[in-house]
C-alpha cells in the first residue's frame, strides 16, 4: 500500500502548563517508524507519511506518546484530502470582525444528532457553531477569553475529546503542504 500524508493535531500539547518542544514530537514519531515529519508551529501539529490506516495510526501515536510525555495524548489525524476540504470550508459564510476568530474542532467521530443539538443550542450573539462530519467549526465574533464557550465545554456537550485550532492555522497548512 502506498504512503500517504497524514497532518496529526494533538490534543493538550503546549497548553496547561503541559510543554513538549517540537524535536521531542519530531522524534517521538520518527521513532515510531513515520516518514518525512514535520511539525507546524508549538502547538501539536505533525505532518507525517505512512502507509498506515488513520485508527490504527492513532492507537500507535497515542500510546507512543504517552509512553514518552507521560500522559495521555488525543491524537486526530486527517489526510491530504481531508484538510482540504477544512480549508476551504465557509460554513458561516460571513465576515469576522477584526476581534474574531474561527476555530476548527477535530473530533474522532462525527457527532450524533442529538450532540449537534446540544451544540447548536449553545449559541449566543457572538458565538455561533457548524458541524460538518469530523469538525466543529466555531465562529467567536469576541476574543475567546470573553466567550462563555471553551474547548471543555464543547467536549462536554459533544460527549468525545476534541483539540481547536484557528482556521487560519489550518489554512496555512492547507496552502505549505498543496492540499488546495
Amino acid at each position: 500500500m502506498p504512503s500517504r500524508r497524514y497532518f496529526a493535531f494533538l490534543r493538550a500539547i503546549n497548553v496547561g502548563g503541559r510543554v513538549v518542544k517540537m524535536s521531542t514530537l519530531k522524534k517521538t514519531f520518527e521513532d515510531l517508524k513515520l516518514a518525512e515529519v514535520e511539525t507546524f508551529i508549538a502547538s501539536g501539529n505533525v505532518i507525517f507519511t505512512s502507509p498506515a490506516e488513520a485508527a490504527k495510526l492513532e492507537t500507535k501515536i497515542e500510546k507512543g506518546l504517552e509512553q514518552v510525555l507521560g500522559y495521555p495524548v488525543v491524537t486526530f489525524l486527517r489526510t491530504t484530502e481531508e484538510i482540504a476540504g477544512v480549508a476551504e470550508r465557509d460554513p458561516f459564510g460571513t465576515r469576522v470582525p477584526p476581534d474574531g476568530r474561527i476555530y476548527v474542532a477535530f473530533l474522532r467521530h462525527a457527532p450524533p444528532a442529538s450532540a449537534r443539538r446540544k451544540v447548536a443550542a449553545l449559541a449566543t450573539p457572538s458565538d455561533k457553531f457548524a458541524v460538518q462530519g469530523r469538525e466543529l467549526y466555531w465562529l467567536c465574533t469576541v476574543p475567546s477569553m470573553q466567550s462563555i464557550i471553551s474547548g471543555g465545554i464543547l467536549e462536554k456537550v459533544l460527549g468525545q475529546p476534541a483539540t481547536l485550532r484557528n482556521v487560519n492555522t489550518v489554512r496555512r497548512l492547507a496552502l505549505k503542504y498543496s492540499c488546495t
